[in-house]
């Protein structure tokens, strides 16, 4: 039997905005190479993930982990709280694994995102000041989290997007208030038929005069 907290919140769905990619710098007078770096180094650079609205992704987050280029050393790098990035040099741009684990008591299973860094500016990569900028915008839904999940998520009020729920109560509405019209119509119907009924009955009483 699975853990009570592991209980899912039915028709309740949340979402996370993040940021993940890459900065690059390119070394330069101004910027010099390190002393331990390559000499055929050409850029420092960092890869992350970040909270799209600046909020600690630790509450939800256990660890992420970054499986670099395997010709860096220890390419497998397990960051455990935040800032969750790493940062070195290079000169060639490859594919990135990025994994997010989140908190194991909350029973979602881990996340995995694909980002190719970038070191130079060409096409939609954004470059200030000799500074290469390759950030991509993403959120992480949660349908039918769990109980604890849900929990971790809320932490951060302004953070919670139940579309879902909220849709479903804005549904609920509308078919009381059409429930409330069609009633209403009908008793004016039969308002009506009352009406000229009793007026039939009167002229018969009456014998046509009313």
């Amino acid at each position: 039997m699975a853990p009570s907290n592991h209980k899912r919140i039915k028709q309740v769905s949340i979402s996370k905005p993040i940021l993940y990619g890459n900065t690059a710098t390119k070394f330069s007078n101004v910027n010099p190479i390190p002393l331990n770096a390559p000499k055929d180094h050409t850029h420092k650079w960092t890869v992350f993930v970040r909270d799209a609205t600046n909020n600690d992704l630790s509450t939800y987050i256990s660890k992420v982990v970054f499986k670099l280029h395997d010709t860096i050393p220890n390419p497998l790098r397990t960051i455990e709280s935040p800032p969750f990035e790493v940062t070195e040099s290079g000169w060639g741009e490859f594919e990135i694994i990025i994994k997010i684990y989140f908190h194991s008591d909350g029973g979602e299973k881990n996340v995995t995102l694909l980002h190719h860094l970038k070191l130079h500016p060409y096409n939609d990569i954004i470059n200030i000041d000799g500074k290469v900028e390759s950030i991509k915008y993403d959120e992480i839904v949660f349908n039918e989290p769990t109980e604890k999940m849900f929990e971790l998520l809320t932490l951060k009020p302004s953070t919670l997007l139940d579309n879902e729920m909220k849709q479903r109560e804005r549904d609920e509405l509308d078919r009381i208030g059409k429930a409330i019209d069609d009633i209403t119509n009908k008793i004016n119907q039969n308002a009506e038929q009352f009406k000229k009924l009793h007026q039939e009955r009167e002229l018969l009483v009456n014998g046509g005069n009313v």
